[in-house]
């Protein structure tokens, strides 16, 4: 028999531990892609639950400890935190360190970076279209990016070895790697994930009366609404982070609502039919390309 192959990264940083974190640092030790996992925490009891659970080997409070002396880093923090971040390990990055993230929000984050970091860029922003409306460490799941649609930022005045490295972290757990410009990015997940969450949010506070509803809901309700269950935080931030592909996005759908408005109040059952028809047609032809 061979020798065993060494895994790509020796230490391997996540600065977050929840749901997309802790899965990511199980999907690394499962697949043997690092030697040592550490996980940087606001809260001891979040990374007790990532070192009971597998998902790191080393787990830390302070950002100092753990990002010295790692080959790549990986910030799974709210997107608004990641600039924060961003400015407070750079001077704790070595000149072989590669950094990226996990943010839903690409453009703001990657021009942050550029604005701070020096070219050749070491920072490679990703989005992976994988989450759940469950969080925290204890609903880690190591398939969770198996499959999965990673998004990362094109390749422009980056580091050839740290590009090659995002690129082997996101292949070497599974996912299918997407590179886009970073505001094209976000004026397509405004509308494919952003806004629906916005949308599923506002129709779950229809419900003035939970205890009087509750003979009244059904399956299209607990569908329409699943996703509302999300983090707040973590949709504040998204919201903030991209407010003009979402106020754009938001915009059109409230003249959309209003037109369906005036066809209800004037018994236009074409208008109505029509409305409808455009959004199966719509939908079928997105899902089945």
């Amino acid at each position: 028999m061979g020798e065993p192959m060494e895994p790509p990264f020796n230490t391997v940083t996540l600065i977050g531990v929840g749901l997309l974190g802790g899965s990511l640092g199980l999907a690394l030790k499962q697949r043997d892609l690092a030697k040592t996992v550490r996980g940087v925490g606001r809260r001891q009891s979040s990374i007790d639950t990532a070192l009971e659970n597998g998902a790191i080997d080393e787990g830390f409070l302070a950002l100092e400890e753990a990002v010295i002396g790692s080959d790549l880093v990986v910030i799974c923090t709210p997107a608004n935190a990641v600039p924060e971040t961003l400015d407070a390990i750079r001077p704790l990055c070595s000149r072989d360190t590669v950094v990226t993230d996990v943010a839903s929000t690409k453009f703001r984050i990657c021009t942050h970076m550029r604005d701070a970091w020096a070219n050749p860029y070491r920072f490679v922003g990703s989005h992976p279209m994988a989450g759940s409306e469950k969080h925290g460490p204890e609903n880690a799941d190591p398939d969770l990016y198996n499959s999965a649609v990673v998004f990362i930022e094109e390749e422009n005045d980056h580091a050839d070895d740290a590009y090659k490295k995002v690129m082997q972290l996101w292949i070497g757990v599974g996912a299918k790697v997407i590179a886009i410009d970073p505001e094209i990015h976000d004026q397509w997940v405004a509308r494919t994930s952003h806004i629906p969450h916005i949308t599923a949010s506002a129709l779950a506070q229809l419900i003035d009366n939970p205890e009087e509803a509750l003979p009244f809901i059904g399956n299209g309700f607990r569908d329409a609404t699943r996703i509302a269950e999300g983090r707040p935080e973590i949709w504040r931030d998204i919201c903030l982070t991209n407010p003009e592909a979402i106020g754009a996005g938001l915009r059109g759908l409230i003249t959309d609502l209003e037109s369906i408005v005036r066809a209800v109040d004037s018994q236009d059952g074409k208008a109505l039919e029509d409305f409808f028809d455009r959004g199966v047609q719509t939908r079928r032809s997105a899902l089945d390309s």
